[in-house]
């Protein structure tokens, strides 16, 4: 339904930020809708948040909810290259990957707009906090530092804690990324005063685009939205906090969702823009890179 003209530096980017529900054939249907209007709107590229096919089952730990896993390829990947397809946008997903008995992976999936899965990228950065218990279901990705090649461009993909952590960043757009992409899962704890959640979401914000400035690349962030309450009733839930954004190069907000609603977002990335930027500031040239060995050590102070 759509596709882009080669010959155009204008990239138009669509985020999907919506509420889960409990029901993933309803999830899936709320997402085609959203991935169908994106066609008709002219969008090239569509990017879905973090495991949008369920609720935020990580706030428990219930051996369980890996029967919600799927392996890739299988159902999950055949429905969204289908999808991909039937609208001919690239297509960024986050699925629950059962890669074998006892090792899962939270990891994003990118479909070119013919369907078939241009690659793929497993989580590195796995959170262990109240409601966040993703280490008792995610092994830390071993796959490469590497940008997915599409028709769309090479996209660096990561996912969620990824984004916090400034080297994942900075080695994609090392190996070639022309676009930064972080599907999302974040929101607030409801015991937070309302100063300390606005410190939060505003954190989150300024530490992506601060990887935008420091590479000279554009970012997508998508986030869910709604509230999810805790199943255990150990916590009082998560609200997630919605605000999927894009970000230019200088970080400049070139869009932005709203906290609470569910919505589908456009924007024209110039995607020569980079290239202007990287000129007037050439962090990659600058770098002392004969310096920076001790990065590789976990901590460095010692009193001793």
């Amino acid at each position: 339904m759509s596709t882009r003209n080669n010959a155009s530096h204008l990239l138009r980017v669509a985020m999907v930020q919506m509420a889960c529900g409990a029901s993933q054939e309803a999830n899936r249907e709320k997402i085609s809708v959203y991935v169908v209007e994106a066609a008709k709107k002219g969008a090239h590229l569509v990017v879905l948040q973090e495991l949008h096919d369920t609720p935020y089952f990580c706030q428990t730990e219930n051996v369980d909810n890996f029967d919600l896993s799927t392996p890739i390829p299988g159902a999950a990947t055949a429905y969204y290259g289908a999808l991909a397809k039937k609208c001919g946008v690239v297509l960024v997903t986050s699925l629950f990957e059962r890669r074998a008995a006892g090792l899962y992976h939270n990891t994003a999936v990118v479909f070119e707009a013919d369907g078939a899965i241009a690659g793929m990228f497993r989580k590195k950065h796995i959170p262990d906090d109240p409601a966040y218990y993703e280490k008792f279901y995610f092994t830390p990705g071993d796959d490469e530092w590497k940008p997915i090649e599409t028709s769309v461009g090479r996209l660096g993909v990561q996912v969620c804690w990824d984004q916090w952590y400034p080297e994942g960043a900075r080695l994609l757009a090392l190996s070639g990324a022309e676009l930064l992409i972080y599907p999302t899962a974040i929101g607030y704890a409801a015991e937070d005063t309302p100063e300390e959640q606005q410190r939060q979401r505003e954190a989150w914000s300024i530490v992506q685009r601060g990887h935008a400035v420091a590479n000279g690349l554009p970012l997508i962030a998508v986030n869910r939205t709604g509230f999810e309450p805790d199943p255990s009733g150990q916590t009082t839930g998560i609200k997630f906090w919605g605000s999927s954004f894009a970000s230019g190069p200088q970080g400049e907000m070139l869009a932005q969702g709203s906290e609470d609603n569910e919505e589908l977002l456009l924007v024209d990335i110039d995607m020569k823009r980079s290239e202007q930027v990287r000129r007037w500031w050439p962090f990659l040239r600058d770098r002392r890179i004969e310096r920076y060995g001790d990065l590789t050590k976990r901590f460095l102070y010692s009193t001793r």
